[in-house]
């Protein structure tokens, strides 16, 4: 693909998300994503009405007229995207990639967060840790991060979600809000992802694809693992294979929601070929409830 090829993907994406920024996603996050704590500003005169807690008693003692600290959120935050760069996402049977889904979702949190004066960050990682990105502003940033995930070409073909999780927590010392996207297709993450979640504030993003799920009878046909490269293959004209495997997908969904339920990780689920929106403003509204 040509430079001009990538830059009109690039524009396409940036339009299309800073449209639903400025719609409906800016208010959303903003009500749902607060500042990491109160800042102190400065001290002034006691006013009636005023609580009491706030009494600055050293400067109501030295002055002999009492005063009250006032305070601001702290409203900067840092967002950070850990981002499954891994075979499995350069796949996709309706529409668009896992990968497309992901630069999607990315560009219309990371819009969200500038417009709202905050710092956004990616890490990209497969098998291994591929690429870090640090926090900054602007939409020049936003449009580098869009690019690393639509044309980075990653030297690892697996999956491992806990070495990027302990990696994120060596490296990212200031409390932040995290998107982890993956298809979680790995083993052995949810103890180093219950750990970060105890300083950062983490939603994992799981991706995926309908083929993913079930299966048409479109007779004899060959799969290839993206990670393995291993091949099989299998009749999708067989009524028990499909059923089986529906049911096995639908299985291993739930207990990943009930997994992340139990360490108290928020978990969003998107397909590929369904509008992201949805599930997003949902979310959104939850979490606004919540907190």
């Amino acid at each position: 693909m040509d430079q001009k090829e990538i830059l009109k993907n690039i524009r396409r994406i940036e339009i299309r998300t800073k449209r639903l920024v400025n719609d409906l996603f800016s208010g959303e996050y903003h009500s749902t994503f607060k500042g990491q704590g109160m800042e102190f500003e400065e001290v002034r005169h006691y006013q009636p009405g005023d609580d009491i807690r706030l009494i600055d008693w050293n400067v109501t003692a030295r002055t002999g007229f009492p005063h009250v600290k006032k305070f601001r959120e702290e409203r900067e935050l840092s967002v950070i995207f850990l981002v499954d760069m891994s075979s499995s996402g350069h796949f996709g049977t309706r529409d668009r990639f896992k990968e497309e889904t992901a630069a999607e979702l990315c560009a219309l949190l990371a819009f969200s967060a500038i417009k709202n004066n905050d710092k956004v960050g990616m890490i990209i990682f497969t098998d291994r840790i591929e690429k870090f990105i640090p926090p900054k502003k602007g939409r020049a940033h936003v449009l580098r991060l869009i690019r690393e995930i639509l044309y980075f070409r990653p030297a690892g073909t697996g999956t491992d979600i806990a070495g990027a999780l302990e990696y994120f927590n060596r490296i990212i010392k200031k409390k932040s809000v995290v998107f982890l996207i993956s298809d979680f297709l790995s083993e052995h993450y949810l103890k180093p992802l219950q750990i970060a979640n105890r300083k950062h504030d983490i939603i994992g993003m799981k991706v995926s694809d309908p083929r993913e799920m079930s299966f048409d009878n479109v007779g004899l046909i060959e799969l290839e693992d993206a990670e393995t490269g291993e091949t099989v293959i299998i009749d999708t004209g067989s009524r028990e294979f499909r059923r089986e495997f529906a049911s096995r997908a639908t299985t291993d969904n739930t207990d990943l929601q009930y997994a992340f339920r139990l360490i108290d990780v928020d978990f969003i689920q998107i397909v590929t070929n369904k509008s992201y929106i949805v599930p997003l403003i949902t979310f959104f509204k939850m979490r606004e409830k919540r907190h």
